[in-house]
């Protein structure tokens, strides 16, 4: 079964939790008329009637602001912040936005992330009470040898703390729009499902929220710009194409998972809402309601 009527009822809140400004400017986002473009870490945070405060990704985090300069061996690596030109602003980390929706940072019982990717998980330490739910693939390659660039450069467990906070899944489950899934996350509600998308990373994964009006797919990387979506033919600036096949691990399974999503965007429009963690444009349209 596809999707089942929810009966929990969730708030969604888009967060943009980094912002990065490559070099290069349309090519990476499609719209900046300047030299460098925008990029944006979109984290939802979800709240829950009977599940508190969830997290989906957490960006950049408290400890990567207070360390821009840290060392190759610490949080984020020189490589990857002249890269991606990375803007590190306290008041974009997840921990000062829950805050100023007045909740406390130990108020969000639950991560779930994506993959374990620098942007994606800088925040972790600053949930010390959160569980945090990812695919067991993704932890194994995370915490196994760093050999290679892309590797070495990606996976930072000086961001990462006790390895007791978390839970790891292999997929199981009945199927979502044809595709594997990972029901009944530990504590979780059954409206939150992890939908494996390897190719970016190994153990890369969609997370699926089932809310009024449908679902709402968060696809991490697995794409990274609204073009490559919603229409027949893909659309990619070269900037961000680029990016996508330097961090890959698998390229046909990353194409053929993004081929599925792209199908599936137009064959489940009224039934399913996609977006990705960097694309500028689908965040503000998020943002004020209007996502496609």
């Amino acid at each position: 079964m596809a999707a089942a009527k929810s009966e929990v009822q969730v708030r969604i809140h888009h967060l943009n939790c980094g912002t990065d400004c490559p070099l290069g400017g349309r090519l990476f986002d499609g719209v900046s008329k300047g030299l460098t473009g925008r990029l944006v870490c979109h984290c939802l945070l979800i709240e829950s009637d009977q599940h508190g405060l969830i997290l989906v990704d957490t960006g950049y985090g408290l400890q990567d602001v207070a360390c821009p300069h840290a060392p190759p061996s610490a949080r984020i690596t020189r490589t990857m912040r002249t890269i991606l030109n990375i803007r590190l602003r306290e008041e974009e980390t997840a921990c000062r936005q829950v805050e100023r929706l007045g909740y406390r940072c130990e108020d969000v019982q639950h991560i779930v992330l994506t993959h374990l990717d620098f942007d994606h998980a800088g925040g972790l330490d600053d949930f010390p009470q959160a569980r945090i739910h990812l695919m067991g693939a993704e932890y194994d390659a995370a915490i196994g040898p760093r050999h290679g660039f892309v590797t070495r450069n990606r996976y930072r467990p000086a961001q990462w703390g006790t390895a007791d906070r978390w839970r790891r899944y292999g997929a199981r489950g009945e199927k979502w729009f044809g595709f594997g899934a990972v029901r009944d996350l530990e504590g979780l509600p059954p409206e939150i499902l992890l939908v494996p998308l390897p190719g970016h990373t190994w153990g890369h994964a969609g997370v699926a929220i089932h809310r009024a009006g449908g679902w709402l797919l968060h696809a991490g990387d697995a794409y990274f710009y609204r073009g490559e979506m919603r229409e027949a033919t893909r659309r990619c600036p070269a900037g961000s194409r680029a990016y996508q096949m330097m961090m890959e691990v698998d390229r046909k399974a990353r194409l053929e998972n993004q081929q599925r999503l792209r199908h599936l965007s137009i064959a489940h429009h009224d039934d399913v809402r996609i977006l990705c963690a960097h694309d500028r444009t689908e965040f503000d349209r998020a943002i004020e309601g209007r996502l496609l």
